[in-house]
């Protein structure tokens, strides 16, 4: 009889602890379920805390957009607008910058046989500058156009009839030395005479649009080199071609909507 009960004893004893085990585990299991509701919870106030604030930033912003929606609206289109106008600007200022690059070539090239020391080519100001010594065109103290001097101003006018959107300035240039010569009064007169000599032989001769042209006299009052020596008053007897686009485009661009100002 002692066997059985000994047998029972210990499968009570088995039963008994497997099921302390199942109910560790269970517990252990509850434990960490808790844990884990436990940090759901958390992370629901967390966002619950969250969406409340996105709400008062919406609310925020919904006022912001009803009472400045015009302001805004504007200043938008307006920067919108200078860009527009500064891209346009920067494309003209390429093309123009291109152009002159193109002239400058064209004219050294037609130009090539001539002395440097007579005639220069330039870029001075955003304008293509052709400066011819006194020399080459005229006598001393004369305003007369030299026949010599006509071949150069007919290269010249070559390059200026193949790009005929561009406007001709023709400047005259004297040193300070105060001019003697009869009929004439002063280097301003010397001057202007000189460039309408000059005008006249591009238009006359080489069929430079007249409308195109213009001649100012500027005297001894934009030297190039210093009165006080020989060298330099060589270099302040020149006539200058110079060559600009023609600004009424840049007025219509100005004039465009959107440009500032």
């Amino acid at each position: 009889m002692k066997y059985p009960i000994l047998i029972a004893s210990l499968l009570l004893l088995t039963f008994t602890s497997c099921k302390n085990k199942e109910v560790e585990r269970l517990q252990t299991e509850l434990r960490l379920k808790s844990e884990q509701t436990k940090q759901l919870e958390n992370q629901l106030e967390n966002s619950q805390l969250t969406n409340a604030n996105l709400l008062d930033r919406m609310e925020d912003l919904s006022v912001i957009s009803k009472e400045g929606a015009s302001s805004i609206r504007a200043s938008l289109e307006s920067i919108s607008g200078q860009t527009a106008f500064i891209q346009d600007m920067s494309r003209e200022m390429q093309r123009k910058d291109s152009l002159n690059l193109a002239l400058v070539m064209n004219l050294k090239r037609s130009l090539n046989n001539v002395n440097d020391n007579d005639i220069q080519v330039e870029v001075r100001g955003g304008k293509v500058h052709v400066s011819i010594s006194d020399q080459m065109l005229f006598g001393s103290g004369s305003a007369r156009v030299n026949s010599a001097a006509n071949e150069v101003l007919g290269k010249v006018a070559t390059v200026l009839n193949d790009h005929r959107d561009l406007d001709v300035i023709v400047e005259g240039h004297t040193d300070n030395v105060p001019i003697k010569a009869k009929g004439i009064r002063d280097n301003w007169e010397l001057s202007t005479m000189r460039a309408a000599a000059v005008v006249r032989v591009l238009s006359d001769e080489y069929y430079v649009d007249p409308a195109r042209l213009s001649a100012a006299g500027r005297a001894e009052f934009d030297p190039r080199g210093d009165n006080a020596t020989a060298n330099g008053r060589a270099m302040n007897r020149r006539t200058e071609i110079v060559i600009t686009p023609k600004l009424d485009e840049f007025f219509k661009l100005m004039e465009q909507p959107g440009s500032p100002g």
